[in-house]
């Protein structure tokens, strides 16, 4: 088997619950080892200051194959 295809990485897409994502996992033969989620910000400008706010988050899941 191609070592490339052992581990994937699959994104909760928008409007898609993490059990949604979860099941896709499982119907495409592999188990999540791994949940990673990283902060997504919006630049904010008030006058001349700048900050960061957060928007958001994105779920990553790291599968592997179910042998």
């Amino acid at each position: 088997m191609n070592k490339g295809k052992r581990k994937m990485q699959f994104e909760v897409q928008e409007n898609e619950s993490i059990e949604a994502c979860l099941e896709r996992i499982k119907n495409q033969g592999y188990v999540p080892i791994r949940r990673t989620e990283k902060p997504i910000f919006q630049e904010v400008v008030t006058g001349k200051e700048i900050s960061y706010e957060p928007v958001g988050r994105q779920i990553i899941f790291e599968a592997v194959i179910n042998e």
